[in-house]
């Protein structure tokens, strides 16, 4: 391997821990925590869960994101959004269409609502270490909440830098705590080597026969250890798909030490609360507090990594037109994914807070998480078989049927949760969900109010006006969804009060179903003095309309553009209407010249 390669090969994988790996890394801080305070630790049953959570990570994040999911991508993008763009093109139009989208649409949800769950419970795990220092044993709770609360508040503010920069310093952070996890883990097992049984299983098959219904709600505790799995897929195009594989081998790796260190210790140590912190105080009580202080860190970047990874998404939503149009500022000049919405994040500041207020203890919050997670994790693996199902790799549909079953029976052992505050994922899940579902169906309700015109008989009209040589001089740029459709908007102007220039445009965005790329296509001569052009963009491609018009020697004295004043009756079209009304329109959206906008209202009836 060259220098370069090797620097490069290194470096991805560096990146890979700080950006992508966030999540399932902080989780051995609680996970073990949650399934003893719940289970008996005799030495067979801590077997049998250290290899349930060993095979979890091998099925469900191994085989079903870093070998299936990640060979599914548009561009190097992944995600849910990316699964239904895939799967849309290979089926026809009807019931299965309309279900593949209501799934893409319930994963999408269900991300958002993990956004809120994850930096809760990795902030307030990792700062409930603090109690065991010696003098701060009686923290009292409130205190934590108080100091994660500061923590999480501290996060959400520093967003506005963008993730680019904070990223270089998260990746050497991480890389010192996965070896701290696997060091500490690695003393433990030399106190109790038989420990490294537990890797077959069989003790897990064991356990899971033994202790009957009991041990398969077990599993709706063990799937703590791999949330973050699908960060893997959904990060996938910031930093491509092999030095997050390469880098997973390591985290696997580190995980399992850990686990198994755990494991060890609890079985010398039955009485033990704070499993991971207990550990690495017994094993040296010096460093304690510079591991703990290593803990908060790496729960912030944990935390990151989902609320960039909640933004992406997001705008993936605003560019594909399943949701309402937001402001996005761009954080970095050369990555295209980084951007940052000031309402979703304080949006989801709110959210994090309130829940830590709800649950107060990290524990409690455990009871609730899972559902969002097994429940995305199982879409995938549906959308994934239907993919494979119709592709050449027909090979890979029995290994990805497997994966969903698994991925189902984890499903339905989290149900149990939801009398004990799963429901808060429903909760969190369903903001985003009526969202979509209200802005999805009022714009297609909207578009068939609005009655546009066709093109031949605009043009007919258009002809008369124009002949009359009374045409205001230099150009004028009036935006469409397609030129061959005429908006109400557009005949209020030309027609009714004969504003037309000596050259107009009709200016349309088409975003394709692909994460990049940027095609213009200039239609001139449409009649005299009208022009149209085509701007087709990817759905993760940042616009800069006014570049792309330069380029076509479009230089507009003036812009144009529709606003719809909504009347209705209807309380779902009302719900619309508000939200249209609160949130950017599409030229706020897309940055343009505010001295050249004039914004034309049509009255609509819906």
């Amino acid at each position: 391997m060259k220098k370069h390669e090797a620097g490069s090969y290194w470096g991805g994988i560096i990146k890979a821990l700080g950006l992508v790996f966030g999540d399932i890394g902080t989780s051995p801080i609680y996970t073990l925590t949650v399934i003893v305070s719940l289970t008996k630790p005799s030495q067979e049953n801590i077997y049998g869960i250290i290899s349930l959570i060993v095979w979890t990570l091998v099925v469900l994040v191994m085989v079903e994101y870093a070998w299936l999911a990640m060979s599914l991508g548009r561009k190097g993008e992944g995600g849910t959004i990316v699964l239904r763009e895939i799967l849309v093109r290979m089926i026809k139009p009807g019931r299965t269409f309309a279900f593949v989208t209501f799934l893409s649409y319930v994963g999408i949800c269900l991300l958002i609502g993990d956004g809120v769950i994850t930096p809760a419970i990795s902030i307030l795990s990792a700062v409930e270490g603090i109690e065991l220092i010696p003098g701060l044993e009686h923290t009292s709770q409130n205190i934590l909440i108080l100091i994660a609360a500061i923590i999480a508040v501290g996060l959400f503010i520093f967003q506005k830098k963008g993730t680019d920069k904070v990223a270089r310093a998260f990746g050497p952070l991480m890389v010192i705590w996965f070896v701290a996890l696997t060091l500490s883990g690695a003393f433990s097992i030399i106190d109790h080597p038989i420990v490294l049984k537990s890797l077959s299983p069989w003790y897990a098959v064991r356990f899971l026969y033994d202790n009957g219904l009991a041990g398969f709600f077990v599993l709706s505790e063990v799937i703590l250890c791999a949330t973050g799995g699908e960060a893997l897929y959904a990060d996938m195009g910031h930093l491509g798909r092999k030095p997050i594989v390469r880098a997973w081998y390591f985290v696997f790796a580190a995980l399992v030490i850990n686990y198994l260190g755990q494991g060890a210790y609890i079985i010398t140590h039955p009485d033990a609360k704070n499993i991971l912190f207990g550990m690495v105080r017994h094993e040296v009580t010096i460093l304690y507090i510079p591991f703990l202080i290593l803990t908060i860190i790496a729960t912030v970047i944990a935390s990151q990594a989902l609320i960039s990874g909640v933004f992406s998404i997001v705008y993936q939503g605003i560019t594909t037109r399943i949701l309402p149009l937001l402001r996005v500022d761009y954080t970095s000049t050369h990555l295209k994914s980084q951007i940052y919405i000031s309402s979703i994040n304080w949006a989801l500041l709110a959210a994090v807070i309130m829940i830590m207020l709800v649950f107060r203890k990290s524990e409690n919050l455990a009871a609730a998480y899972g559902l969002a997670v097994t429940g995305t994790m199982t879409i995938t693996g549906i959308m994934m078989t239907m993919i494979f199902a119709h592709t050449t790799k027909k090979w890979k549909v029995p290994i990805a049927l497997l994966v969903t079953l698994a991925d189902f029976l984890f499903l339905i052992a989290n149900l149990n949760k939801f009398p004990h505050g799963g429901y808060w994922s429903i909760i969190l899940a369903a903001v985003p969900f009526i969202t979509i579902l209200v802005w999805t169906k009022g714009q297609r309700a909207l578009y068939r109010a609005l009655k546009p015109l066709d093109f031949e008989t605009f043009e007919m009209a258009y002809g008369q006006i124009y002949a009359k040589g009374k045409n205001i001089p230099g150009t004028g740029l009036f935006f469409v969804k397609e030129w061959s459709v005429i908006p109400p908007y557009l005949v209020h102007c030309i027609i009714r009060s004969n504003i037309i220039y000596e050259r107009n445009v009709l200016i349309s965005i088409v975003r394709t179903d692909e994460p990049y790329g940027l095609e213009t296509d200039l239609k001139t001569g449409l009649a005299t003095g009208l022009d149209a052009v085509e701007i087709r963009a990817g759905y993760m491609e940042i616009l800069d309309i006014e570049a792309v018009l330069k380029a076509n020697s479009i230089t507009e004295k003036v812009i144009f553009y529709g606003i719809e004043d909504i009347e209705t009756n209807n309380l779902a079209w009302k719900l619309f209407s508000t939200i249209k009304r609160q949130t950017p329109n599409f030229v706020q959206f897309n940055k343009l010249p505010a001295a050249k906008l004039q914004g034309v209202v049509t009255r609509v009836e819906m």
